[in-house]
């Protein structure tokens, strides 16, 4: 953690990595707990509550952000594919236009090309609707559930101690 207020503060890059690194390992079914193992002193009572909260927050606000990212992955995607689909009948168009048997060999070659060029386009749109967005989502889901987790700290002379109370359930969907 840093060591400035936990409110106003992101949790250290290395600390962050390495909790969503071993969450991404745990079936997503399950429910996940982060322990926090202090090397000095008992933090006092106030500060037990704030560092669950802080954690929480840091990962509810990593999770927001996540959404913003699908939504413009999926605003992308949509802007794309209608691009893409215009593209698409412009080249089927234009290659029914191409007078083959005037131009022989070279009027074949242009159709087919127009046809497969047609098709490149939609290659990305296709690739951001069907499999972009995915990975997003499974990021999104996971943050949300380290959000929710129940967070406590060990200390070497006590052991583990709750962080703070678990939230409340979200009612938001997914």
């Amino acid at each position: 953690m840093d060591p400035s207020p936990f409110r106003e503060r992101d949790l250290d890059p290395d600390c962050e990595e390495f909790i969503v690194s071993w969450a991404r390992e745990l079936p997503p079914d399950r429910p996940i707990a982060v322990d926090i193992r202090l090397d000095r002193e008992e933090p006092s009572g106030a500060a037990l509550g704030e560092i669950g909260a802080a954690v929480r927050r840091h990962f509810e606000r990593e999770a927001s952000l996540q959404q913003l990212r699908l939504r413009r992955l999926v605003r992308e995607g949509r802007l794309s594919l209608a691009t893409g689909l215009i593209l698409l009948v412009m080249c089927i168009g234009s290659a029914t236009l191409v007078p083959v048997q005037s131009l022989g060999t070279f009027g074949e070659i242009l159709r087919e090309s127009l046809l497969i060029a047609g098709w490149v386009v939609m290659w990305h749109p296709l690739e951001v609707l069907l499999y972009g967005l995915w990975p997003v989502v499974r990021e999104r889901r996971l943050l949300e559930r380290l959000a929710s987790a129940e967070v406590s700290l060990s200390t070497p002379a006590r052991g583990a101690l709750p962080a703070a109370p678990e939230p409340p359930p979200r009612d938001a969907p997914r």
